[in-house]
């Protein structure tokens, strides 16, 4: 058997913990904004090629990552299972429960593709405006395919991190994020003597980008890694490895659901508001996602390193740990909070075509909106953040009813209340999503830390 790395002093003590935690971090907050830079520059494009075109990219990016994410549970449910197999030194369960994630993972994708390729009618049902509605519809006629290729990703994300071999994960997206940059540009403009292809361009860069994405860790993983032996037997079901995957991975796919159904719900309430709205809360919202990938690899890597301590049932390092991650996530999150104050124009004018007539009127909507989201930056942090610990020490379902509270019963009735019966219209939108990420936060945290007070003992038998 494969030995796995003991645990050290030199990887206790407060130093000890953050160098660890950034060791594993970096390469995972280095893959998130990779990975988000390949939406980003579809936002971007779309957004120097027409304000309809950017709104439809929103509104259809909202679909595809609650379908996404909802699924992705199942992956991200591998990153504990997998971290606390490996600290035990327990490889065959490292394997069984990748297997069983990608088993999962795949049937998932299935069920769902259809909703993604007959998005247009859902978007048409749901109020929006026609031309809109259309074009979101035909990008995820295309892009929707990527589903399968995605959802894969997903757990070999798990299984690499758990594995704490992350580097390879930032470096396939990036290497991804610049073929989707030339491709889509290309695509979309019909530079280069591709044909012109519009919002139906950026469809097909990405769904290009995330199937190289898929074949480059599946070549890492056979190839560097064979003593896992991935695909021994892959056809071969193991109900029991897959029902520790489910239990555990539905409920992350519940809370996800939660947390993006809120910013997705928002992206409707925009779209009533009208065009600009919708255009400005698009980009406003770019801003402040690719903060959240800083504390998203943060959440990550505690999860493997919660997951760890709970293999090694060190209750004093799981606790040194979540105070220092709390300490980097504060720190992110102070920085971000002040760029969007100080320089929020030049920020939004990336994402917009300066001859467009309307650009002004989004540019002037989108800077009040970066205010509320220097607001949440701290909240943001921190509900993700303690998510990741709960992971890490496989309590998933409560937090997913948390969360559900949080941003369905609290955070999006807040959000309709002021904006619309309160008429304070996109500012109103926004303090409801700053009301759900408050509560969360608080809910979360104090779940973890009531947890992390008893012994870890047996939690994971």
């Amino acid at each position: 058997m494969t030995q796995v790395p003991a645990f050290t002093p030199a990887r206790s003590g407060w130093g000890g913990h953050a160098r660890g935690l950034i060791g594993l971090a970096v390469p995972l907050i280095g893959s998130n904004l990779a990975g988000f830079a390949i939406h980003l520059t579809d936002i971007v494009l779309m957004g120097w090629y027409g304000v309809t075109e950017l709104a439809a990219i929103t509104l259809a990016s909202s679909l595809w990552y609650i379908v996404f994410l909802m699924g992705s549970g199942f992956g991200i449910a591998v990153m504990p299972l997998a971290a606390t197999a490996r600290e035990a030194g327990d490889l065959r369960e490292v394997r069984r429960v990748t297997r069983m994630g990608l088993w999962l993972s795949m049937g998932y994708a299935a069920l769902f593709l259809p909703v993604l390729l007959w998005s247009g009618l859902i978007f048409s049902h749901l109020g929006q405006e026609p031309a809109i509605a259309d074009l979101a519809g035909r990008y995820l006629a295309i892009a929707g395919w990527g589903i399968f290729p995605t959802m894969m990703i997903a757990v070999l994300r798990s299984f690499l991190s758990a594995l704490e071999r992350a580097g390879v994960l930032m470096w396939s997206t990036v290497a991804a994020a610049l073929l989707n940059a030339v491709l889509g540009y290309g695509l979309i403009f019909g530079a280069w003597g591709l044909p012109e292809m519009g919002i139906e361009g950026a469809a097909w860069a990405a769904l290009g980008t995330q199937t190289l994405t898929a074949a480059i860790l599946w070549a890492y993983a056979l190839g560097w890694l064979p003593d896992y032996r991935l695909l021994q037997r892959w056809w071969v079901p193991d109900w029991a490895a897959m029902g520790r995957v489910y239990r555990l991975g539905w409920p992350i796919g519940g809370q996800l659901l939660a947390e993006v159904g809120l910013f997705a719900g928002s992206s409707v309430l925009m779209g009533w508001l009208g065009e600009i709205a919708l255009a400005a809360h698009g980009v406003a919202l770019q801003m402040a996602s690719a903060t959240f990938m800083l504390h998203l690899g943060l959440s990550q890597a505690v999860t493997v390193r919660a997951g760890q301590a709970l293999g090694r049932a060190d209750r004093e390092g799981l606790r040194q740990g979540a105070l220092v991650a709390i300490a980097l996530s504060a720190g992110f999150a102070a920085l971000a909070s002040l760029v969007f104050l100080l320089v929020p124009g030049p920020l939004l004018s990336l994402f917009l075509d300066a001859a467009d007539p309307a650009a002004p009127q989004v540019l002037a909507l989108g800077v009040g909106l970066l205010a509320f989201a220097a607001l949440f930056q701290v909240f943001d942090g921190m509900q993700v953040l303690a998510m990741g610990l709960l992971r890490g020490l496989q309590d998933t379902t409560v937090p997913m009813v948390l969360a559900a509270l949080s941003y369905w019963a609290l955070g999006l009735p807040v959000a309709y209340l002021l904006g619309f019966v309160l008429g304070w219209g996109a500012s109103g939108v926004w303090l409801g999503l700053v009301t759900s990420l408050v509560a969360a936060s608080a809910l979360l945290m104090a779940r973890f830390w009531r947890r992390a007070s008893r012994p870890l003992s047996g939690l994971h038998a």
